[in-house]
């Protein structure tokens, strides 16, 4: 055990090893590589409204740290989690000041998606105005969360993933190049299972790094193994925002991997949807929709099974719910799959939408009072269990519309049945 007391450093290891120069920047080589749109930006003086979109940890604001270095401007950072329109005022005041006296300002903003409406209004003018130059970070998509307004008057640059070499490039400079690191003999990490961990995102790879090692800091050698990493973060850093794009990403997943019969994917997806601490009956509630939609009448049971998972997840909860779930989609997913049902009432309401609407038919309406059967309402109606089969060949729809259809049942697992039925009934007076 070592007797030598270490200082445990108060600033974050993200934060510390942040570089302040474009060429010591790891990935986003398409915004950043010489010739490249946020480079020229940088190298020319030449700066921008712009807005940087993508995944946590991927360098939003380390690019705009950078640009602050490198350019003329005097730079203000505000965070949209914490600050209001009366923040943005000040710095506007600010800029209008510098307006005068030719020099630039810059305004940072984290987390712009979180500025409402009218807080992002406030800085309309100035972008246009050039009183301010706007840089905006956002992990959600602005098409959804950034008001157009503001869109039309920034560019809009998306970041990448980080990769696992850019990662594992990122891990090896900060040990090499932080003091508090270099100083307690890390002999070894499980880089990949940290990598893991990390869920893609540079700033929470070096915070585990950083806890792991003061985890171990009384150690003459320090091996940052599987174990201890799974002691430091308890659970891996999952990224899902219940309100943003990747929320619709993941259950557009989900259900496409429903309707493509891939089981496995649907749970794939469904254990990354939970796990990122979706509510379960948000899930049930879209596999009860589902089985309508997909599946229908070529496993009416999809229905029923749906149903009952939804109302069975409300009183268990989680985590048991998870089972139920499980059972559910496997269902679903290797069930037959037919949208007649969904193409049919589609149809139908377009017809209703678009076309004209014709009265119902004397035949088809009922009669409660003398005056109305007088007039013809309900006359030569054929009541269909007077006849065989329970079945006679009868126009439904307005004379106007009689031949059109709007269900048209498939080929796959029960619907197969009703097929075969309606085309003996029908006899080729409609197309089945």
């Amino acid at each position: 055990m070592k007797d030598i007391k270490i200082e445990i450093p108060r600033v974050p290891l993200a934060e510390r090893v942040r570089p302040n120069k474009l060429q010591d920047f790891v990935g986003q080589e398409s915004l950043l590589a010489d010739g490249s749109p946020i480079n020229l930006m940088i190298t020319n003086d030449t700066l921008s409204s712009f807005i940087l979109w993508g995944p946590p940890g991927s360098g939003k604001t380390t690019i705009a740290k950078i640009i602050a270095e490198q350019t003329s401007s005097e730079f203000f950072q505000l965070s949209a989690v914490s600050s209001g329109v009366k923040d943005v005022r000040k710095v506007i005041e600010l800029a209008e000041g510098n307006k005068k006296i030719n020099k630039r300002t810059i305004l940072f903003i984290d987390e712009i998606h979180r500025f409402n409406k009218s807080q992002q209004d406030v800085l309309l003018n100035s972008v246009e105005a050039g009183t301010i130059i706007l840089i905006g970070a956002t992990t959600e998509n602005p098409s959804f969360e950034v008001i157009p307004a503001l869109r039309s008057r920034a560019r809009i640059f998306i970041l990448d993933s980080l990769t696992a070499d850019e990662l594992k490039t990122i891990l090896h400079s900060a040990i090499d190049k932080d003091d508090f690191l270099s100083s307690v003999n890390i002999k070894s990490i499980d880089e990949d299972f940290l990598i893991y961990l990390s869920g893609g995102d540079a700033r929470s790879l070096l915070n585990i790094l950083e806890a792991a090692a003061i985890h171990e800091i009384n150690s003459d050698e320090i091996n940052i193994n599987k174990k201890i990493l799974e002691t430091i973060v308890q659970q891996k850093n999952i990224i899902y925002d219940k309100s943003g794009e990747e929320h619709y990403n993941l259950i557009s997943a989900f259900i496409k991997s429903i309707r493509g019969s891939d089981p496995d994917a649907a749970l794939y997806w469904m254990a990354r949807i939970l796990e990122g601490g979706e509510d379960p009956l948000f899930i049930a509630r879209r596999m009860v929709v589902l089985a309508s939609e997909d599946i229908g009448n070529a496993s009416p049971n999809a229905l029923v099974l749906a149903e009952s998972t939804f109302s069975a997840v409300n009183k268990i909860g989680m985590p048991e719910a998870r089972i139920i779930l499980a059972q559910c989609v496997t269902y679903l997913a290797s069930s037959p799959k037919s949208n007649a049902s969904y193409e049919g009432i589609s149809a139908a309401i377009n017809e209703v939408k678009v076309n004209k609407l014709f009265p119902v038919p004397l035949h088809l309406r009922n009669a409660p009072t003398k005056l109305m059967k007088e007039i013809g309402y309900g006359k030569e109606y054929k009541y269909t269990h007077n006849y065989e089969g329970n079945f006679v060949q009868e126009n439904y729809l307005p004379d106007e519309i009689k031949n059109k259809q709007f269900y048209f049942p498939t080929v796959n697992g029960q619907e197969k049945k009703l097929l075969e039925r309606l085309k003996a009934l029908w006899k080729g007076k409609k197309k089945y």
